[in-house]
């Protein structure tokens, strides 16, 4: 079986590529696709992923600064990519992959990262981005988007196979699409992202908390370092960078127990996980890799109780020893509200049953997220569903 994995883009190295490229492992032999291809060697070399076949997006000037602008135009070129050689497409979309080019006898799969989010729920922040959030042009973009919605709808029937990559996003392609999906957890490198060894920091020795995310809106960043600037008994050291900066820094208010180390590798960010008190996050994710990150290197996790990390965090309850229905003991607290008066009442619920959480508990429930685990369960899926005829398209 010949099979074709097709990408919407190829521009960092975040959790996203990580899903492809054990993807790639999971399916040897398969040729990588993708509108876009705009990482560097090195980043490519780190991730084990082939330089992508592309479509004539590739030759616009900057275009690997300035993509999501080009959004209205991506359905079109997605239809310049040439499948023919593949039995199976299998696109892994959050935007437009799904709808990649095939012809009656090949079958469509696609392990689904999200449902289109500029054109379902994102679609203000999108065009806040692309500074299309006002005047005619403004209007021309949300009569675009909302065609997009549409296409995006119509696309999906055409897809014989769905995977969602969370039970959360498994609901969200059932609303969106009305179609049913198998659940599929992206892979977490638990062999990389481990407690250390002998003699080295333990969960927890440092005192401090530590977050670590890419600074853009939906990532709530700002309010984790706001919640820390007014508690000044308590540090936070803060990892990553992005378009939010100057709103993440301001929020420090020029606080000293504040500390940002900008973007990190990931000697740096392991370092910190292993020796951290707790990692603190406070978006709404569709699946989220960091929380698990954290976790698989003994260190609990303090966060926002919607979106994928209620399955991925296992909640501590009010009998504190029991064991939670994932057969699990408990990893972490949730807030309810993305507000820093809400993270500063779940760093003080998480004091006062830190002792609850151990270190081991948060390892073991790690592992169930481990990459042999997704490329196992991916190449399965993808035999199975790609010998079925092909839907009438």
């Amino acid at each position: 079986m010949k099979v074709a994995v097709v990408v919407d883009w190829l521009t960092d190295s975040g959790g996203a590529e990580s899903v492809f490229s054990e993807a790639l492992k999971a399916l040897p032999g398969a040729t990588l696709h993708a509108l876009v291809d705009g990482m560097s060697a090195a980043e490519h070399e780190r991730l084990g992923i082939p330089r992508a076949r592309t479509t004539w997006m590739q030759r616009i000037p900057g275009i690997g600064r300035s993509y999501r602008s080009w959004l209205p135009l991506m359905p079109g070129a997605l239809r310049s990519l040439d499948l023919s050689g593949a039995d199976v497409v299998l696109a892994i979309s959050h935007a437009v992959a799904k709808a990649a080019p095939v012809a009656p006898r090949q079958r469509l799969l696609c392990l689904c990262l999200s449902p289109m989010r500029y054109a379902w729920d994102l679609r203000g922040q999108y065009l806040t981005e692309a500074g299309l959030d006002r005047g005619v042009r403004g209007l021309v973009a949300r009569a675009l988007l909302d065609r997009m919605r549409g296409w995006d709808h119509r696309t999906a029937a055409r897809v014989d196979s769905f995977a969602s990559i969370s039970r959360n996003i498994e609901d969200r392609v059932r609303r969106s699409y009305g179609r049913d999906s198998v659940v599929i957890y992206p892979p977490v490198d638990t062999e990389y992202f481990t407690p250390g060894d002998a003699g080295a920091a333990t969960p927890g020795s440092e005192g401090y908390y530590v977050t670590a995310s890419r600074f853009v809106p939906y990532k709530r960043v700002d309010l984790i370092v706001r919640a820390f600037a007014g508690d000044p008994a308590r540090r936070l050291v803060v990892i990553g960078d992005g378009p939010d900066r100057a709103k993440v820094r301001a929020a420090a208010g020029g606080a000293a127990n504040v500390t940002f180390l900008g973007h990190a590798d990931r000697a740096v960010l392991r370092t910190h996980l292993r020796a951290a008190r707790a990692f603190v996050f406070a978006a709404e994710e569709d699946f989220g890799i960091a929380p698990v990150e954290a976790q698989a290197c003994g260190t609990p996790v303090i966060a926002f109780g919607r979106g994928g990390a209620l399955e991925t965090v296992v909640p501590l309850a009010r009998a504190v020893d029991s064991v939670h229905e994932s057969g699990h003991r408990p990893t972490g607290i949730f807030f309810a509200g993305q507000d820093a008066v809400s993270i500063r009442e779940a760093v003080e619920r998480f004091e006062s049953s830190e002792d609850s959480l151990s270190h081991e508990a948060c390892r073991a429930n790690a592992e169930r997220f481990a990459a042999s685990r997704f490329r196992r369960e991916l190449a399965e899926w993808v035999a199975t569903a790609g010998k079925t005829g092909p839907a009438s398209r």
